[in-house]
């Protein structure tokens, strides 16, 4: 895998880690698998604030996913940039179509842990690519995940991926996360993802932008560290999370928004 591909493994830790702590997310298959792949992740790319800052915001993705999910019993489930994430046995595809979507190398990958089924399909595609959805029905309703790959395309990539998405649904919700620019530009110096090789990523500053021209508008905010879920930290844990990863600051490197076509 090339290291953007190999940024996968940043979440997947993180998720094994706040699994294997009983706080925060139960991942089983994430520490199955970490347990057998263990991608050898050094410095910061393998420190517990970040692994409680994956947990959080793969919790707050699920929370939202299975909101729409709910009210919208009929909608296709999209996980664009899945990696090795096992929402699909988190949240469970129910009667849902769902599509799980990633470059083929990692799908390659994703085989040996995950099988297709009924309702569960794995797509090998850049996100880039305007085929992207070829094998996905068209028309109808959709609620789309976008986590921890907005970062790895150009502004204009990113807009295009929101037009290839918009043209080829009726209706459909989408969450992001993404970097501020100043995280952005400080990421060539500074990142997790630089462990693996990662020294290219990209900004948004205002929400709206990558949804122009599109037909999707920028509905909400969200925070990606909820009290609920910074209060499962103990002691001094809680309260330095609450300061530095959870507070003002962090909020001027990392956002999440959601948008409704």
């Amino acid at each position: 895998m090339d290291g953007v591909n190999k940024t996968l493994y940043i979440p997947l830790y993180g998720k094994a880690y706040v699994s294997k702590k009983d706080i925060i997310l139960k991942d089983v298959t994430a520490e199955e698998i970490w347990e057998k792949e263990g991608f050898p992740l050094k410095g910061k790319a393998k420190s517990k604030w970040l692994a409680y800052s994956m947990g959080m915001r793969s919790a707050v993705f699920d929370g939202w996913l299975k909101m729409y999910m709910e009210q919208y019993p009929e909608a296709e489930v999209l996980h664009i940039g899945c990696g090795m994430d096992s929402r699909i046995y988190r949240v469970g595809a129910g009667k849902h179509q769902w599509y799980d979507v990633d470059f083929p190398e990692v799908i390659e990958e994703r085989k040996r842990y995950y099988e297709e089924g009924e309702n569960y399909h794995m797509i090998a595609s850049d996100a880039r690519n305007p085929m992207l959805l070829q094998d996905v029905p068209k028309g109808g309703q959709a609620i789309i995940l976008l986590e921890g790959i907005s970062m790895y395309l150009t502004p204009e990539e990113l807009n295009g991926l929101f037009k290839t998405l918009a043209g080829h649904f009726e209706m459909a919700y989408l969450l992001m996360d993404c970097y501020t620019v100043m995280a952005a530009k400080a990421s060539k110096y500074k990142n997790p993802i630089n462990e693996v090789g990662v020294t290219t990523v990209y900004g948004v500053d205002d929400g709206n932008v990558p949804a122009e021209n599109t037909g999707f508008t920028m509905i909400k905010e969200w925070d990606m560290t909820p009290e609920s879920l910074v209060n499962q930290l103990k002691g001094s844990e809680r309260m330095i999370f609450r300061k530095v990863f959870g507070g003002k600051f962090a909020k001027k490197l990392y956002r999440m928004y959601e948008y409704q076509k």
